[in-house]
């Protein structure tokens, strides 16, 4: 007789805390579904270091790590609790959501805008958002590198955007970012380029109230859709679909576009969140859950 397998959730800080007392409810619908399946689930702390294989017979979730084994896959907030992603690969643009289509005839829009604006109230909260004057660039890390996933450096990026539009340009940096020496001088060197440009803000603040949004693949970008902002796109990202994509359109194309795209973000996001992602309050996460497991390759 074989062994029961044990579901080992890698998790860190308080989440464990949290999912070892019994306190994590979307952790405690995916114990209770995979328990139902027969087999063990233990949660145990992140590792620093590369994770290491499973011990023989078992498999183990990941919070936002790179899965390195077949009997290992991701666990990956959908940007806002309680939506979940469960999948084979670290990196969000090529999440199954990703790769999928988006058909906006597949959403209620009525259904879809009320649930947007509870979602906004409850994430988001403020006044409403208006459309103000200024672009808003986010930046991540790496600012001076352009890498694999980017059709541009996020300094190149930048320089695009104060270059292209005649509006203010404010870039704010990423609070868990390390910026060097050389990332500000940079920096310096394109304000000194572009009178229109400031650095730094508060990025929250300033995504209510601006008139686009400029990235990379930011998160702040995907809160942008949630205030129905016009997004222009310099890297790949899980959710790509409503936003100007530079490397489909060019750079001059997609941000002249968006300075007078008037965008209604609800549909997509009904689709992203409600029918793509794993929703952990609704009556079907666990069948979701266990779903996105098998279409990993596990047998349960």
């Amino acid at each position: 007789m074989e062994p029961t397998p044990t579901l080992r959730v890698h998790l860190h800080g308080q989440m464990l805390a949290s999912a070892r007392a019994g306190r994590f409810p979307a952790m405690a619908v995916l114990a209770d579904t995979v328990r139902a399946q027969g087999w063990r689930v233990a949660f145990e702390p992140a590792s620093a270091a590369p994770d290491p294989e499973p011990p023989p017979g078992d498999y183990a979730l990941l919070y936002m790590r790179r899965p390195l084994h077949p009997r290992c896959l991701t666990l990956r907030r959908a940007y806002h609790y309680p939506f979940w992603s469960i999948e084979p690969v670290a990196e969000r643009w090529r999440f199954a959501v990703a790769l999928a289509a988006f058909d906006p005839g597949s959403v209620d829009p009525a259904r879809a805008a009320a649930f947007v604006q509870r979602l906004r109230q409850r994430v988001l909260p403020g006044p409403p958002p208006t459309r103000g004057d200024h672009v808003l660039v986010p930046l991540q890390g790496h600012i001076r590198r352009a890498r694999s996933f980017q059709t541009a450096s996020p300094v190149e990026m930048l320089d695009a955007a104060c270059r292209v539009s005649d509006r203010p340009v404010v870039a704010t940096l990423h609070p868990s970012e390390h910026y060097d020496h050389a990332d500000h001088q940079a920096l310096a060197q394109l304000q000194r380029r572009h009178p229109n440009l400031t650095i730094g803000g508060d990025t929250m603040a300033l995504l209510r109230d601006c008139a686009f949004v400029v990235a990379q693949n930011s998160a702040v970008a995907f809160d942008g859709l949630i205030l129905d902002k016009p997004v222009v796109l310099f890297a790949q990202i899980d959710f790509h679909h409503p936003c100007l994509n530079v490397a489909d359109l060019g750079a001059q194309t997609a941000l002249a576009a968006a300075a007078t795209a008037r965008p209604d973000h609800a549909p997509y996001l009904w689709w992203f969140l409600k029918q793509r992602a794993i929703d952990a309050q609704a009556p079907d996460a666990g069948a979701r859950m266990l779903a996105a497991m098998r279409r990993g390759g596990w047998p349960i």
